[in-house]
């Protein structure tokens, strides 16, 4: 197989956005020199035909991966495809296991919210990822436009090599571009949403093996069923958008929904799950 059909064979157009279907280590490998990373789940996904600049974020990012279960078993349904996915958990797992993360200063996380950051902070101390103060921050809720100079000035001086952002689906993508476009040097970006969540304990633990077996969002559900059980109720739009659309951008249409609290990924829709 020549170079050229191997990369095609890495990546599948779906919904009009690039995805990577390789496998959590080739991902970050490709990160190694750089970028944007997100990983779109499927009550976000489903908004990209009304939030223009959700889309932009995914179709403007260097690596998307297939976070969701449900749109991989549709695609390969569909197209009697076999692409796999890689969930969020999945790549920060493996991510945290560079040496970069176990150095003083290699990575700067954004966090959802003050008690999330105590409890991520205090799960990453006992893996060995010691974060002083300046080396994280607690995001402030972002409106449509999103503008940080404070944020961009605390990073730009640190100038951490991995900058983790574990915002709602929606929000973290947008904010993850605007780093990208903004600061004056060029870190590895890594949108993962909720995944730190279900490691640290912050939300309910997700076992490797119902991770494997795309069972995240049920044990979510059981967890929470009034907050979690109309997310990913309303999520299966998403099947009747890929019916029609396929590897096409959905055609964009204003939202009839205000989102209220996009921000945390606690309170809106994470990014790290099915």
């Amino acid at each position: 197989m020549s170079a050229v059909a191997t990369v095609s064979a890495q990546f599948r157009q779906i919904l009009g956005i690039r995805f990577f279907v390789g496998d959590a280590d080739e991902a970050i490998a490709r990160m190694s020199s750089g970028g944007l990373l997100v990983v779109p789940a499927a009550p976000a996904l489903k908004n990209i035909a009304s939030d223009p600049a959700y889309r932009e974020a995914l179709q403007g990012a260097d690596l998307v991966i297939t976070d969701s279960a449900f749109m991989v078993m549709i695609w390969n349904r569909l197209k009697r495809d076999s692409i796999r996915r890689v969930s969020g958990l999945k790549y920060l797992s493996s991510l945290l296991k560079q040496p970069d993360f176990h150095r003083p200063g290699g990575s700067f996380w954004i966090m959802a919210s003050e008690a999330s950051a105590r409890r991520n902070c205090g799960w990453l101390r006992r893996q060995g990822i010691e974060l002083a103060a300046v080396d994280r921050c607690v995001a402030p809720l972002y409106g449509k436009t999103i503008e940080d100079s404070e944020l961009l000035h605390r990073i730009n001086q640190r100038r951490p090599r991995h900058i983790v952002v574990t915002l709602g689906g929606g929000t973290q993508e947008r904010l993850g571009l605007y780093l990208r476009s903004e600061l004056d040097y060029k870190p590895s970006i890594h949108c993962v949403g909720a995944a730190i969540a279900f490691l640290s304990g912050d939300q309910v633990q997700i076992p490797i093996w119902a991770d494997r077996l795309y069972l995240g969002w049920l044990f979510r559900c059981l967890s929470d069923p009034r907050r979690y059980m109309p997310r990913y109720w309303d999520a299966r739009k998403l099947l009747s958008m890929m019916i029609r659309y396929g590897s096409s951008l959905p055609d964009h249409r204003k939202s009839t929904t205000v989102d209220l609290a996009k921000n945390a990924s606690i309170p809106s829709t994470p990014t790290a799950s099915q």
